[in-house]
C-alpha cells in the first residue's frame, strides 16, 4: 500500500490512535516512521505481528506527516479499512 491511501482514504495518525484501531480490527495498513523512537514504536510493531496488520516503513516523520496532511511529523499512521 501506498503514501497516497493515507492522502485519500479515511485514517488514524499517532501511535495511540493506531494503536486502539489496530486492537479494535479497523486498520488495513500501518505506516511506521524509519527516524521515530524505537522503544516507542516496538510495541505497536509486535501488536500489528500479532494482529497480522501489515506495516510499511516511511523515511521520515515529517514525510509521513506531510502523507497525512498535517503540519508536524506523525510516528505512525494507519488507513482504516
Amino acid at each position: 500500500m501506498s503514501l497516497e491511501a493515507l492522502k485519500n482514504g479515511k485514517r488514524v495518525i499517532g501511535i495511540k490512535q493506531v494503536t486502539k484501531a489496530v486492537n479494535k480490527g479497523l486498520v488495513g495498513c500501518v505506516f511506521i516512521a524509519d527516524d521515530a523512537d524505537v522503544r516507542v514504536l516496538q510495541p505497536l510493531r509486535e501488536l500489528c505481528g500479532e494482529k497480522k496488520v501489515a506495516t510499511e516503513n516511511v523515511a521520515t516523520m515529517a514525510d509521513l506527516g506531510t502523507a497525512c496532511s498535517i503540519e508536524v511529523g506523525a510516528a505512525a499512521a494507519a488507513v482504516l479499512k
